[in-house]
């Protein structure tokens, strides 16, 4: 009997369950906990999916003239520039990252996005009120990475925190007019009836001809 024992506790160490002292080398985890983790885990890839989402529609959106979204009754105007990522959950290509100034509207990232690649992370320049507004996004927490505000006018110091800080919260309120127009289009009925077949036309325009520069911005 002892001998079984001591072979348990032999197997047990070569596995890496216990330690040299037999003690489990791994904390039992609270089946309620790991259950929440789970939820918690479901949500957050929820989340950016749904971010994913949205910045892709973005980009499909910028390529025309037109305002995607209003502040304060003036429109906004969006436009990708510099370093752009795509990701995918699964396939054979999970990841595309271009850099370049007309990147974003080249014919690889249509290309990518048809096989399935959402927008992942973007750098975005927002003009409102003809003040030109910077910000890197994330699809994960759609946090802001990086941003540059326009310039200060005030020359007074105390005055230019001020003005700075107000740029910083237009910046935010942009940030969520453009979020919020584009829940309430994905929550409406066009959004499966118009929005996606067009999202789908304009990701297989991926030839010579719309490889470099968007539409309405020739």
């Amino acid at each position: 009997m002892g001998s079984r024992r001591q072979a348990s506790a032999e197997t047990k160490f070569l596995r890496g369950e216990t330690g040299v002292d037999g003690a489990a080398t791994k904390e039992q985890v609270d089946p309620a906990q790991a259950e929440q983790a789970k939820a918690s885990e479901a949500l957050y890839r929820g989340r950016t999916w749904l971010g994913r989402e949205c910045l892709t529609w973005v980009l499909f959106a910028s390529n025309d003239t037109r305002p995607i979204a209003t502040l304060d009754d003036e429109p906004i105007s969006v436009l990708f520039n510099g370093r752009l990522t795509l990701r995918a959950a699964s396939g054979d290509v999970t990841e595309v990252t271009a850099k370049g100034v007309n990147a974003p509207y080249a014919g690889l990232i249509r290309q990518a996005a048809d096989l399935g690649l959402l927008v992942h992370s973007a750098r975005l320049s927002l003009t409102w009120q003809e003040r030109v507004y910077e910000v890197t996004l994330d699809a994960e927490h759609f946090d802001v990475r990086a941003g540059k505000t326009p310039e200060l006018l005030k020359e007074d110091e105390s005055e230019k925190l001020a003005e700075r800080l107000d740029h910083v919260a237009t910046l935010g309120r942009l940030i969520d007019a453009v979020v919020s127009r584009f829940i309430a289009l994905r929550t409406s009925p066009r959004w499966k009836k118009t929005i996606v077949p067009e999202l789908k036309a304009w990701m297989r325009e991926h030839g010579p001809a719309s490889a470099a520069t968007p539409t309405g911005r020739r």
